[in-house]
């Protein structure tokens, strides 16, 4: 059994510390939080992940998986330490490593034994060379630590999923001394190891990140020319799905992107390219689509209803994927504030969050929130929304105006209880 310190109970350290746990390690994952350390404790998860809890319960009465906020403790007390704290973006779009910053100082002030430092965390290229070097600049001898960096590649609502199915498993390292160790860590989750430099798997991340967004993005525009011309935007999708060399994923239309990964990972791979005097066409390009994907859905309402001012607009789906809680960078809550910037009484309803945004109404009932409205906006293809009682909404409604900003109703279907469809490279 490898005992494993994981520092940061967040989204991926709580994923991190739940799997490394199931696989057979002993895990510490640790906070300075506090409030969330002791909410853990309790048996409560400050997130939403399906499965997350019930892996997380299990792990902590097997005596596997344990939570602290004593991290000072816990660091000097194991000799792997998997770094998971966040790197939000800065006003400039480069990554916020203060975080990254203060583990290390804590990790070099402490250091009494040989360590592996793993980087979980998205970093930017050449992080991890930088906190190997101030090991070396603290005096800290090369024989006494490797850092590793280890991107994770989880999908928030599959976490687990992807957790223990990996189609990959990245290891950027210095040395080949920890590589023993890290195979067996990671056994329980069987996939393809590569190994690469510390700057290349940091890179992979980002490429990863990069090349799934501009999915998305070429997706939209093409929808938006499929729009143009009548065409069936879904059958389009079909037809590049089958070609092995594109394949179906993150090739839905849609409202864009959001998250806590996508929208900061390219600012800062963008960022990262331009300190290198590299130019960014295409990112600049991607982001410049996703960011115009509002203004689209607002202009198609606007086909029906050219006046939004007193108009009440239901939004169902606030988060900015399903089966996830994160509102971080969501479409949906910035189709709401354009709305409310329009003069439109806004509602919401969202399976799990209760959304407290000023000028907005948010409801716990999915159909008592479009009683009276002029139009609903489905902004998160949440898969009870697709399955809809239709008639019961037309009831409802003031007007019959169903705005699909995700593609993933059946317009037809819709059409047949009377409602008006409208989306984008949809008939």
């Amino acid at each position: 059994m490898i005992k494993i310190c994981v520092v940061g109970a967040g989204y991926v350290g709580l994923t991190t510390s739940a799997a490394l746990a199931e696989f057979g390690n002993e895990v510490q994952c640790v906070d300075i939080e506090q409030s969330k350390i002791n909410m853990l404790n309790q048996g409560l998860i400050p997130i939403y992940e399906p499965g997350l809890g019930e892996l997380i319960q299990k792990n902590v009465q097997q005596g596997k998986l344990h939570f602290s906020f004593d991290v000072k403790d816990s660091i000097k007390n194991n000799s792997i330490i998997l770094i998971a704290v966040g790197t939000p973006p800065k006003e400039d779009g480069s990554s916020d490593l203060s975080y990254i910053n203060n583990i290390v100082d804590t990790i070099v002030s402490t250091i009494q034994d040989y360590k592996i430092v793993i980087t979980k965390s998205t970093v930017p290229p050449g992080t991890n060379e930088w906190i190997h070097q101030i090991f070396l600049d603290m005096g800290i001898d090369e024989t006494m630590f490797d850092i590793v960096s280890n991107p994770e590649f989880l999908r928030e609502g599959m976490a687990l999923w992807d957790i223990f199915h990996p189609n990959k498993i990245v290891f950027g390292t210095k040395t080949n001394r920890p590589i023993k160790v890290l195979k067996k860590l990671y056994e329980g989750g069987r996939a393809p190891l590569i190994f690469t430099s510390l700057t290349g798997a940091e890179m992979i991340k980002y490429a990863s990140n990069a090349f799934l967004a501009t999915k998305i993005s070429f997706a939209n525009e093409i929808a938006r020319i499929c729009d143009a011309y009548n065409v069936e935007y879904l059958d389009v999708a079909k037809g590049l799905g089958t070609d092995s060399r594109i394949g179906r994923h993150f090739l839905n239309a849609g409202l864009g992107f959001g998250g806590s990964c996508l929208p900061k990972d390219l600012s800062s791979l963008k960022h990262s390219a331009l300190r290198k005097n590299v130019d960014t066409k295409l990112l600049d390009a991607v982001l410049e689509v996703n960011d115009s994907q509002i203004e689209l859905y607002l202009k198609k309402l606007n086909t029906l209803l050219p006046d939004l001012a007193g108009k009440k607009i239901t939004v169902w789906g606030v988060t900015f994927k399903p089966n996830t809680d994160d509102l971080r960078f969501s479409p949906s809550i910035a189709l709401i504030n354009e709305l409310i910037n329009k003069g439109a009484r806004v509602h919401t309803y969202d399976p799990i969050v209760q959304l407290q945004l000023p000028s907005t109404c948010s409801h716990t009932d999915q159909y008592e929130s479009i009683s009276n409205s002029d139009a609903l906006i489905i902004a998160t293809e949440w898969e009870q929304f697709c399955d809809s009682n239709w008639a019961d909404v037309k009831s409802r409604m003031s007007r019959s105006i169903i705005l699909d900003a995700r593609n993933c109703l059946d317009g037809e279907t819709i059409r047949k209880n009377g409602l008006v469809y409208l989306g984008v490279g949809k008939q």
